[in-house]
């Protein structure tokens, strides 16, 4: 008899054990009836799991979405966009990413994940010529020994260095050949362009290759700081400023007009003081430039920047009055380097120190009015027309105004190459 109880008691346990327990903080509520046998507890405990009925609220009112607009009105947004797509289409192509190997990037410069202890970081580049020329920046490749070129179709091409020119921030490299259907962007004309005009930059920032901002030009003829000699800095003129953003890596990337002619190199951008914060203004290199240095880095692998070999200051209304200066603007000439084309032009530099400022400045030296008969405001009016108009062996004429003169003279002088 033990052993026919056995496997009943066992399928009683088992069961018990498969009853879910009570709720907590919940105590079983007492019964006035006796406890009903086990083997009832199983179905009673189920139904206890049941989810509870969905509320039927009435369903709401059918709410149909909101009407596209009109094509009347985003007719002109639509044509725009139908502009970028096709610009990007056909520049993309010509667009190449740069990783360079060697010495370190300049500060800011991103590093490429994935590539050799050795690579220094990436930049931007663009299809020059059906010879495989490509232009990009000088501060992307100074320094660098070995080149590599990402096209836009993720395949790759050793490049090698062919010029380079640190006065205007421009680099041409040259791969071997060329993909299948990839062809040269045009260049436009720099002197054509205006302030509110259309800008689209293509370029790599951050690593991410090819990638498209769009913004106006919003400013032109600003200057930056170039390299420095031994004997004083130059600058870079005639600079495109745009809003179109521009980022770590997009150095050397073209940007275009509303046409896809490249109008200048991105080059730079500015960044708020100690904290490396992008300003929201690009700077690019003008196409008027890189059509004089390009060819010549192609032809010989250096390009010469005429030269006059002065020191200057820039002079404004408050400035010539404090100084006591008969004039309300020009180019103060401070020092006249020795042996250039300055100093055997006959040009004066300042004679006495005096403290402008709570900065030291040197006057007394010839006042610089005008070049060619063009009045001329500042020295970044000065070096601009110099860099735009004018080459190495050209003769200029300045209309200068001597110290104790009453009148300006005009003073020719033979332009030479930068030492």
């Amino acid at each position: 008899m033990l052993k026919f109880l056995l496997p009943l008691l066992l399928g009683l346990a088992l069961a018990a054990c498969s009853l879910p327990p009570l709720p907590l903080g919940r105590q079983a509520e007492p019964t006035a009836q006796s406890a009903p046998p086990l083997a009832e507890a199983t179905p009673r405990a189920a139904a206890t799991t049941v989810a509870p009925p969905r509320p039927t609220n009435p369903p709401l009112p059918t709410i149909p979405p909101q009407p596209t607009l009109e094509p009347a009105v985003s007719a002109a947004l639509a044509d725009q966009e139908r502009l970028l797509v096709e610009l990007y289409r056909r520049a993309n192509p010509a667009v190449v990413s740069i990783d360079v190997f060697g010495a370190p990037l300049p500060e800011n410069h991103p590093v490429v994940p994935g590539l050799p202890e050795r690579s220094r970081g990436q930049g931007s580049g663009f299809l020059y010529d059906d010879q495989g020329h490509i232009v990009t920046n000088h501060h992307v490749v100074n320094g660098a020994e070995s080149f590599q070129v990402r096209w836009y179709d993720g395949t790759t091409a050793l490049a090698d260095l062919v010029g380079s020119d640190p006065d205007s921030d421009l680099a041409v490299l040259r791969v071997r050949a060329l993909p299948p259907g990839v062809a040269p962007l045009p260049i436009g004309d720099s002197r054509e362009v205006e302030v509110g005009q259309t800008a689209v930059a293509i370029g790599s920032p951050f690593g991410e290759q090819n990638t498209l901002t769009v913004g106006v030009v919003s400013g032109l003829g600003r200057t930056l700081r170039g390299p420095t000699r031994t004997f004083g800095s130059f600058s870079i003129p005639n600079i495109i400023q745009t809003d179109a953003a521009i980022n770590p890596g997009n150095s050397g990337g073209p940007l275009l007009n509303a046409r896809g002619e490249v109008i200048g190199v991105n080059t730079a951008i500015a960044v708020s003081q100690g904290g490396g914060t992008f300003e929201g203004v690009g700077y690019a290199v003008p196409a008027s430039t890189l059509l004089k240095v390009v060819p010549a880095l192609i032809r010989e692998g250096r390009y010469e920047h005429p030269w006059m070999g002065i020191r200057m200051f820039s002079l404004d209304a408050l400035t010539a009055e404090r100084l006591g200066l008969p004039v309300e603007r020009g180019v103060l000439i401070t020092d006249v380097q020795a042996n250039s084309p300055a100093a055997r032009a006959g040009l004066r530099g300042g004679s006495r120190d005096v403290t402008l400022n709570g900065v030291p400045l040197r006057v007394g030296g010839d006042i610089v009015l005008g070049l060619n008969g063009r009045p001329i405001a500042d020295g970044d009016q000065l070096i601009g027309l110099l860099d735009l108009e004018h080459r190495v062996g050209d003769t200029i004429t300045l209309s200068v105004l001597r110290d104790g003169d009453q009148a300006p003279t005009d003073i020719p002088l033979l332009l030479e190459a930068r030492p």
